[in-house]
């Protein structure tokens, strides 16, 4: 489900296609419900030991991230930072993963490319990036860790199942269509580079 806050497009878990087909390239969502973390150590996990995830992330989110949690020793866990990790480390695994799991929101760090644009189109996915070095902000949506599982693969590699209210801002950076936003940008930018250097170097001497 999707709701409008004060201009904030909001997207509710579970999510489904229908809730994230119209989406595309530069739009910025948040999302309110559940999100799981997830990084390398999980996507092997899952794709190359065929394992489940230990947490249902179907027509759900998952963020590529290795948070900082406190173990408050009752059974409970609080989020102290929650900052998104380079997602070209799971570009290898991600159709699969995608194929695998049912999620439908990825959220990470910087650019991916034809595998995940590959799983997104063919399987009904979005990839989202978090404004780097917002690691407490991200922390700050998050309302309750649920569930903490594979923890014997270290704190930063563990699956956090997160209770958030509008995690966010998010921006789309690959849609349902496939299209990257990254991929489209990098082709603009070529077209102008020589042109733009050309324009400063006139400007700019240089001591010898």
């Amino acid at each position: 489900m999707t709701e409008i806050r004060n201009g904030k497009r909001v997207i509710i878990t579970p999510v489904s296609e229908e809730d994230i087909k119209s989406l595309r390239i530069g739009d910025t969502i948040y999302i309110e419900g559940y999100i799981a973390t997830g990084r390398d150590s999980v996507h092997e996990r899952v794709t190359g030991e065929g394992r489940d995830m230990p947490v249902d992330i179907r027509d759900g989110v998952l963020i590529h991230a290795g948070p900082i949690v406190r173990d408050r020793g009752d059974g409970h866990y609080e989020m102290l930072a929650c900052g998104p990790t380079t997602s070209m480390r799971m570009e290898s695994f991600e159709y699969d993963f995608i194929k695998r799991t049912g999620v439908r929101i990825l959220i990470g760090k910087g650019a991916m490319k034809e595998n995940t644009e590959a799983g997104c189109k063919e399987f009904g996915a979005i990839h989202c990036v978090f404004p780097a070095g917002s690691a407490v902000v991200a922390a700050n949506c998050v309302e309750e860790i649920e569930s903490a599982d594979w923890l014997d693969l270290g704190m930063p590699e563990g699956v956090f199942k997160c209770r958030v209210k509008e995690f966010g801002p998010l921006f789309v950076t690959i849609d349902t269509e496939g299209r990257n936003f990254f991929k489209e940008k990098k082709v603009e930018y070529e077209k102008i580079k020589d042109e733009e250097v050309e324009k400063i170097s006139s400007k700019v001497g240089y001591i010898l």
